[in-house]
């Protein structure tokens, strides 16, 4: 998607576009001088929709932006930017944030594995009880509110040591009594989605599936190797490595509290983030059941283009589940 602001634009008489700092499928991220309040940098998220897309569609699309874009504006949480502003300009909306110095945990992960050398894992479980707090304000919200996209690149850690868990632009509000339209959404990042987010609706989606990006999270920080993807995970469990195989260092608590998040039925993950918290805290004990060094499963064997197959019949067959949902609902 190319670039639509320009170093130098003013958007509403107030935000100045210093460069463009992200991309995404839906928009662009960029840093903006808000000459309102002399040295305030700011994030500028934009959100541009579909032009296909029938006009009362593209109506709803930008509706529910406005309200989750409220929503985000209330929020109040040491470890999330703070969203300041919303508005639109022609075809595009746009969600002001706090600007967010610092590196990003994906950022140390790769200047650890450049050293071959392991982020130390006390630190990176310093780090997850700070993201847990930030999720579990999210989740307690009302209605709760769900990231969808956490990965180490969504995490940065300031100058001051503290975490913020950024880029609100999968959020979901979980209006149990409304139809959600993804236009604007996307299904997040593959090595950090659940089997339940694939697909064109989330209906079945709720605070769990944040709990395995959680944990796959931390599964990569912790190993500096990304983890297999959840549908590569249905077709093979063997293909999921235990932390301890690669990170031999690590305590067999941790290894079992991220197995844990990272279980692909969400009924079998930790039923609140706090709770993951606390087993990876020790305070806490994770169910035996998730410990990966051998499995009685003997999975099938596949030629790559069965395992296409069957991963896109997954994948269909969660958007027809979604949608024979919200017709029933």
């Amino acid at each position: 998607m190319p670039q639509s602001l320009k170093k130098g634009e003013t958007l509403r008489d107030r935000y100045q576009i210093r460069e463009q700092i992200g991309q995404g499928g839906t928009g662009s991220i960029y840093l903006a001088e808000d000459t309102r309040l002399q040295g305030r940098l700011c994030a500028l998220k934009e959100v541009e929709h579909n032009q296909a897309l029938p006009t009362h569609i593209f109506e709803q699309a930008r509706e529910q932006f406005f309200r989750e874009a409220s929503v985000l504006a209330r929020l109040d949480h040491p470890n999330l930017p703070k969203v300041s502003d919303y508005f639109s300009v022609n075809e595009r909306d746009y969600l002001v944030m706090d600007y967010v110095p610092g590196k990003d945990l994906r950022e140390r992960m790769l200047e650890a594995r450049r050293k071959k050398e392991f982020l130390a894992e006390q630190e990176v479980i310093r780090w997850a009880s700070q993201i847990a707090d930030a999720l579990s304000y999210l989740h307690q919200q009302d209605p709760p509110i769900v990231h969808r996209d956490i990965k180490p690149s969504n995490v940065k850690i300031t100058p001051s040591g503290l975490i913020k868990l950024v880029d609100f632009g999968l959020v979901k509000i979980m209006a149990p009594d409304e139809v959600t339209i993804t236009i604007i959404q996307g299904q997040g990042t593959a090595l950090y989605t659940p089997l339940e987010q694939y697909g064109g609706d989330d209906t079945h989606t709720d605070i769990r599936a944040d709990i395995f990006s959680f944990g796959a999270t931390l599964y990569h920080l912790l190993t500096n190797e990304p983890p297999a993807e959840a549908r590569k995970r249905f077709l093979d469990t063997r293909s999921l490595t235990p932390l301890r195989q690669i990170n031999p260092s690590l305590d067999i608590r941790t290894e079992k509290a991220v197995l844990w998040a990272m279980a692909l039925h969400p009924d079998d993950r930790p039923k609140t983030v706090l709770e993951f918290r606390e087993a990876l805290l020790g305070n806490q004990e994770a169910p035996d059941h998730v410990h990966l060094h051998r499995s009685s499963f003997t999975a099938p064997s596949f030629s790559l283009f069965q395992q296409e197959q069957i991963a896109g019949y997954v994948a269909a067959g969660l958007f027809l589940l979604g949608l024979v949902a919200t017709l029933l609902r």
